[in-house]
């Protein structure tokens, strides 16, 4: 008992001494804020320093990559940052000074792989007195070859000092000291040496084994462009960290970065005593509400507007028809018009705006210029896929007067927002006086490059599909539609790709490479017949039929219940499907005969103080193993989205294989953010560390909680500020 207090008080002592050190060291108000902005990420694709963390986070929507070659290490790292105080990263490593597999004929002359989750939480935020302290854990559920977890704490001092001190267990027990966790608890004795197939939490080894400790600096030079220079004491264990034990000459890193812009940074280090390394690093704050984009497109202003206001006053239909005209020339397209005693109804169709308060403003902008003075109120109503989302209702008075002075109009007094039903055609030629005919049918179709890959296999790290790929709909009435992706080959290097499947299920999945390489030329991607409607305000459905996707065709509905003014939304979907062939063509697989039903029951939650929608399903999946989902998206004001999911299902680890459970992340970028002018176009990448067939879910194109997600008040009352915008 004696030890742990007396290991509790150097502890306490130690640290006690940092906080005095550096809280007492002057410091301006300005050097403690400006000059550690811009962090920099260390050779594990995290915060840190050279080869150890810090308790540094950088702002919250910003998504980072870095790369670093230190032998025999080469990685490469996504990170991201969904919150302020939370840090998640994913890692790629390739080992040089070892095979794939122990079985040489199977890994070929590849390298060995190994891929990470980290991450890192802030548990105190720093002040002028207390340093930031976080806690940090690599390598989860991965294969434990860099397992760690480890406390660090971060102070400021002037004059561009950065220190850092920390305690770490596992891969960062280099400098071994006994844990000092073993007073609480045996528990903490001893740490499972083996490494695995991954995908387990091995919560039982968190914290246990030897410790060790690393300190270090990082000191900001303003004279030369922002460069870094970087000092610590090394606590790396080398001798358990690779198959192979490490040299290492020296406790002593010494490393340099070299800002090339605000986003951009190179970095030069000298590690382990013998070892010089490099690599660079990119990040960028997407989460902003206009993030690389200052100034947007303005509103239109309308010529000659007073003398449109004496043209449409002369006739309803004259008011109709420049309603047409001009809002044509915002991309918004008028379905159905109506004059209402002194009130203009609107309802449009557009693809143009993702941000449904943007399109309303827009909207009603471009009705206050034409529309004559009689006209006191304006309501407008978007609808999508046949779908009604919103209705917008506002004084004009109101509206007019709010605008000039770029005051946000208040929910539910100075705006009304409610969920709007779109009826059939029929009733719509009823309910309202003008219905500009549309032509069916309508072809919307784009065409472009696309590359599929296989990575990292004992093939090869890359196989890469070079294609030319189509993308079309075809509208054949409201609410109906064909959707097709076909794609041509150009390139590829698919010959030498041999990795078959080992899967004991039906193979849902993991005969990706036979649908890669017998897809080389032309392919159907998609090909799939969509009947989109409502049955009320809060229930929307889905009919779809066809080719789904590469490896699936068959038929199937969703329907989804979707209140307008609360924060949570239940779906049922069900699809019976039957697995294609190969060359991704009309054919159905006949050596395999594989066919199945799938369906699952979904949750939806939108949290709207954070924007995290949280989704959770269960249900039966392609291998017809059944289970649960688990899926959490951040959602930021500009659009960007970071998702995350982790499945489970009732088949055991043995029978998933590598991996142990599906997972994965993905996230979503509306390309406007690097735009002056809007649009809905977005880029969205997703991984999975492994490819399996456990835990498979269809894709089937799009689902309504996407297509309706505009259809939600919290929306519109977290984006009022651009209703003018």
């Amino acid at each position: 008992m004696c030890s742990f207090f007396w290991r509790l008080r150097f502890l306490r002592k130690a640290f006690l001494i940092f906080i005095v050190f550096t809280s007492h060291l002057p410091a301006a108000q300005d050097d403690y804020i400006y000059p550690f902005k811009e962090y920099s990420f260390s050779n594990y694709g995290t915060l840190g320093l050279i080869q150890n963390p810090n308790a540094r986070f950088l702002d919250e929507g910003t998504l980072g990559f870095s790369w670093s070659h230190n032998e025999p290490y080469l990685r490469g790292s996504l990170i991201a940052y969904p919150f302020s105080w939370l840090e998640v990263s994913y890692q790629y490593a390739d080992i040089n000074n070892q095979l794939y597999s122990e079985v040489k004929e199977f890994s070929g002359s590849q390298s060995l792989k190994d891929k990470s989750f980290d991450a890192k939480i802030r548990l105190i935020k720093e002040s002028p007195l207390l340093p930031q302290i976080a806690v940090g854990f690599r390598d989860l559920a991965g294969t434990g070859l860099f397992s760690s977890e480890f406390i660090v704490a971060s102070k400021h001092l002037s004059k561009g000092l950065d220190l850092t001190m920390g305690i770490g267990w596992g891969d960062l027990s280099g400098q071994l000291i006994r844990n000092p966790l073993l007073e609480i608890s045996d528990r903490f004795a001893t740490r499972s040496s083996s490494t695995g197939l991954g995908g387990d939490f091995n919560v039982d080894d968190y914290f246990s084994g030897p410790a060790g400790y690393f300190f270090g600096f990082e000191y900001y030079v303003p004279r030369f462009r922002g460069m870094r220079i970087k000092f610590e004491y090394d606590g790396t264990n080398y001798k358990t960290e690779s198959l192979v034990p490490l040299s290492q000459d020296s406790n002593l890193n010494l490393g340099i970065v070299f800002p090339q812009s605000k986003n951009l940074s190179y970095k030069l280090n000298f590690t382990r005593g013998n070892t010089v390394n490099f690599g660079f690093s990119y990040k960028l704050n997407l989460g902003n509400k206009n993030a690389q984009t200052i100034s947007k497109e303005k509103q239109s202003q309308i010529r000659n507007s007073n003398a449109v206001k004496i043209v449409t006053s002369r006739s309803d239909e004259n008011l109709y028809k420049a309603a047409l005209l001009y809002l044509r020339d915002e991309k918004i397209s008028l379905q159905h018009a109506n004059i209402n005693d002194n009130e203009l109804e609107v309802i449009f169709a557009q693809i143009k705006y993702r941000n449904p308060v943007i399109a309303s403003g827009r909207a009603l902008n471009i009705l206050d210029q034409i529309a004559p003075n009689n006209i006191t109120s304006f309501k407008v109503s978007e609808i999508n896929g046949g779908m009604g989302l919103y209705t917008v209702a506002v004084n004009r008075n109101t509206f007019v007067r709010d605008r000039k002075l770029f005051l946000p109009p208040k929910p539910d007094t100075e705006l009304s927002v409610e969920p709007f039903l779109l009826k059939n055609k029929k009733d719509d030629n009823k309910n309202y006086k003008f219905n500009p005919e549309t032509k069916y049918p309508a072809l919307f179709h784009t065409i472009g490059p696309d590359i599929r890959s296989q990575i990292g296999g004992p093939d090869g790290f890359f196989f890469g599909d070079l294609k030319l790929k189509s993308r079309s709909e075809l509208l054949l009435q409201r609410g109906l539609s064909l959707n097709s992706v076909i794609s041509y080959g150009l390139y590829d290097n698919m010959d030498d790709l041999k990795l078959a499947s080992d899967s004991v299920l039906p193979h849902v999945r993991t005969d990706i490479v036979k649908y890669l390489k017998a897809s080389r030329n032309l392919s159907i991607q998609r090909m799939q017949l969509n009947k989109l409607g409502q049955i009320s305000p809060s229930i929307f459905y889905k009919f779809s039929a066809g080719i789904f996707e590469d490896m699936f065709s068959g038929y199937g509905s969703e329907v989804l219940f979707k209140p307008f003014d609360k924060n949570y939304a239940i779906g049922v979907e069900a699809w019976k499907v039957y697995q294609r062939n190969y060359d991704q063509m009309f054919g159905i697989l006949d050596d395999v005969d594989y066919k199945t039903t799938t369906g699952h029951i979904s949750f939806y939650y939108h949290e709207p103080m954070t924007n995290i929608i949280f989704k959770m399903k269960g249900g039966k999946f392609l291998a017809q193993d059944s289970g649960i989902s688990f899926e959490f998206t951040r959602e930021f004001y500009s659009g960007f989205r970071l998702s995350a999911f982790i499945t489970r299902t009732d088949i055991s680890k043995e029978e998933f294989g590598e991996g142990s459970f599906d997972k994965g992340f993905s996230f979503y970028i509306p390309l406007e953010i690097f735009s002056n002018s809007y649009n809905s176009r977005h880029f969205g990448w997703g991984l999975k560390p492994i490819t399996r067939d456990g835990g498979a879910t269809l894709s089937h194109g799009y689902n309504l909680w996407g297509v309706s997600h505009k259809s939600h008040k919290h929306k519109f009352n977290r984006h009022i500020a651009d209703f003018y915008d």
